[in-house]
């Protein structure tokens, strides 16, 4: 499922994120959501989320 859509994604969900610092490399990181913090519906470098041990990044994929 794509990150990009907020429909998409809710606290719970078990999702893959790129930091800031690894957008340059493209490195994921796998989390659970604890807070989503983009307001909008949609974005087009995935929507901005905490993960429960508290990194931020964009979700770049939904883990089924």
């Amino acid at each position: 499922m794509s990150g990009t859509i907020r429909g998409n994604i809710k606290q719970g969900t078990k999702v893959k994120v790129v930091q800031k610092q690894d957008q340059r490399s493209g490195k994921l990181t796998e989390g659970v959501v604890a807070k989503i913090l983009t307001n909008s519906a949609t974005h087009p470098h995935g929507i901005k989320v905490m993960l429960e041990n508290g990194i931020v990044g964009r979700v770049k994929e939904v883990v089924n």
